[in-house]
């Protein structure tokens, strides 16, 4: 029987690894790691420095696939889906006739924001029988209040967790918004002087970039950063909260 087991690797720092991750690690007959392009070679390249540094089960194979690219200008919700049916599609010849287990290293935590749970629901609608298990790993959200030294929920507040897609369209009624998948700063479209704001890009990374503060004082200098740090880099990947003054 086939067990797909689903390892969050936390978000960029090897030592995120937990003890039980690593032992997941080490049971799987097979790590697939996915390729997204010479622009994100970064992310593949961690998953095999993981790889290197924890595996030592001679047994198990690594396994590298190129994986689907989003097409962009397809509108988001249909867009998205058909994207995950794409990527269910690249896992199953990996998959088919396979048996024992086989590791998939999710960034951060694999329950959220995270689209591998949702391409495994396609796989098995699609016919694929196996079963699954899930190893939580450490979140951005995690990470971002470790290096500001905060906590995400004020006394007895509670805390929205959204996207920057959904912060543009309606503020939440929240003392503390923590923001994932932001395309472009959403921040800027709330009001700046409610709001104190902890940044965070490529979290648990050598590029690692932390900004704090009052939102109207530096919401222009983490638009600025984001802005280098992608052209630098090719890609981004940031979170950040933002608190009621």
């Amino acid at each position: 029987m086939l067990e797909i087991v689903v390892i969050g690797i936390g978000t960029g720092n090897p030592e995120h690894m937990t003890v039980e991750a690593i032992a997941a690690l080490n049971a799987a007959d097979r790590v697939l790691i996915p390729r997204k392009g010479a622009a994100k070679a970064d992310l593949a390249e961690l998953r095999q420095a993981i790889c290197d540094r924890f595996l030592t089960n001679p047994a198990t194979r690594i396994v590298a696939f190129d994986m689907p690219a989003r097409d962009a200008d397809a509108g988001y919700r249909d867009g998205v889906e058909a994207w995950h049916r794409e990527i269910a599609g690249a896992y199953r010849p990996l998959l088919d006739g396979v048996e024992g287990r086989v590791a998939l290293l999710v960034w951060g935590d694999p329950s959220l924001y995270d689209s591998t749970l949702r391409i495994l629901d396609h796989l098995a609608a699609g016919g694929l029988a196996f079963t699954r298990r899930v190893v939580p790993g450490i979140s951005s959200l995690q990470v971002l209040a470790a290096r500001h030294g905060i906590a995400l929920n004020t006394i007895g507040g509670p805390v929205q967790v959204t996207t920057g897609r959904r912060l543009r369209e309606a503020l939440p009624d929240a003392d503390s918004i923590a923001v994932m998948l932001d395309a472009g700063c959403a921040f800027e479209a709330v009001p700046a002087e409610a709001f104190d704001i902890y940044w965070g890009a490529y979290l648990g990374m050598d590029a690692e970039i932390a900004i704090a503060g009052p939102l109207s004082e530096v919401a222009g200098r983490i638009a600025e950063a984001r802005a280098a740090a992608r052209a630098e880099h090719g890609w981004i990947m940031d979170v950040y909260l933002l608190r009621r003054r």
